[in-house]
């Protein structure tokens, strides 16, 4: 009876990677495909990057040269910003950023 549970239990370990394999090969799921926005220039071609902002992150110099500050903040119906932070637009939000440690701690949608 030992040798017969024995043989059981090696045919199952043998044949189950075959069995995986034909699993995955009757895969439906459809492929994702990836788009990206492309501008052409005359010497090279550039990929213009969406960022996708987020509370805490900290946004580098690079990121800050592409921001501008907004002064008139009542004009765009945002709250008075903090000591120490101010509202910035980048692409088409509004970010409260720290002033000293370039953190982001809210981030609004401009419509």
């Amino acid at each position: 009876m030992k040798k017969f549970f024995a043989a059981l239990l090696s045919a199952s370990f043998l044949l189950s990677p075959i069995v995986a394999s034909e699993a995955s090969a009757n895969d439906n799921r459809r492929p994702v495909i990836v788009h990206k926005d492309v501008h052409k220039d005359v010497h090279k071609t550039v990929v213009v990057k969406k960022y996708r902002w987020a509370k805490g992150h900290r946004t580098t110099a690079a990121e800050r040269r592409h921001m501008a500050e907004v002064r008139d903040y009542r004009r765009y119906r945002l709250s008075a910003p903090p000591r120490g932070y101010h509202w910035v637009k980048a692409d088409n939000d509004f970010l409260l950023v720290g002033v000293a440690t370039g953190i982001i701690t809210s981030i609004i949608a401009a419509q």
